[in-house]
């Protein structure tokens, strides 16, 4: 497999879904409690015996687990969770709920049985997700083009030129689709491209251009908006729970 790893222990590699990762994560004292930073994507977990969904935030999330907690996870793609889950991603936002919540109970204790007995909970989770496509309709693939068009810095206008839809048509279908409108989601994906490159050491002047802000006090205050955390507490603070995320657009763009 094609692993990236992360010094709290955390591990991630494509899915043969497609279009989302598989990882896992054990929490250590060092890191317990790190902000899980806004990407626009939806989880689905497995942890403390219990399928979770993980949907996509507004801000910066701070897991309250104890140390030794095992997550396993399939992080899906931008507009790919709501077709899989069927329900949509805006009723997601900013929240962790149970998947009974959403599934029924005797169908979420079959697949938490399933998961319990197997040997590697991540390729079963990840067998859930693939048997659960099979069943539903794949998602618009409208809805990629939308996310590969605000990820390269397009503006809403043309992307929804691109996609052949009105503004307000492509505003209702990214709240399904995303949990939010394109412009957040296109604020939360500069914000991404942008951590990366400082976590590759270019200064913050040359990210701020780079990834298309005004300058260098511009980025400073999306990252504090979107994060509630300074750009520096970010990079110094946010430590792999934020480039355990970070990665994953490129990993499956």
């Amino acid at each position: 497999m094609d692993e990236t790893s992360g010094g709290d222990g955390y591990r991630e590699w494509p899915s043969r879904f497609g279009q989302a990762v598989v990882w896992t994560r054990t929490v250590r004292a060092q890191d317990a409690g790190m902000p899980v930073l806004p990407d626009g994507c939806i989880d689905l977990l497995w942890v403390g015996g219990q399928l979770v969904i993980a949907g996509p935030d507004t801000r910066a999330f701070r897991p309250r687990a104890a140390v030794g907690t095992r997550y396993v996870g399939i992080r899906f793609f931008p507009g790919t969770a709501p077709a899989l889950l069927g329900v949509p991603a805006d009723e997601l936002r900013d929240r962790r709920i149970e998947l009974a919540d959403v599934w029924s109970s005797g169908t979420v204790r079959r697949l938490s049985e399933e998961l319990g007995e197997a040997g590697d909970p991540a390729s079963a989770l990840e067998r859930i997700a693939l048997r659960r496509a099979a069943e539903v309709s794949p998602p618009d693939p409208v809805l990629r083009r939308v996310v590969t068009a605000l990820d390269a810095g397009w503006s809403v206008g043309a992307t929804a030129d691109a996609a052949g839809l009105s503004a307000r048509l492509l505003h209702r279908r990214s709240l399904a689709a995303f949990g939010y409108g394109p412009k957040t989601l296109a604020r939360v994906l500069r914000m991404q491209r942008a951590l990366a490159a400082a976590r590759r050491g270019v200064s913050f002047a040359d990210t701020a251009a780079a990834t298309g802000f005004a300058d260098q006090a511009h980025l400073a205050r999306e990252v504090r908006d979107l994060t509630g955390m300074p750009l520096g507490q970010v990079l110094t603070r946010s430590g792999a729970a934020a480039s355990e995320r970070s990665g994953s657009l490129s990993t499956v763009i």
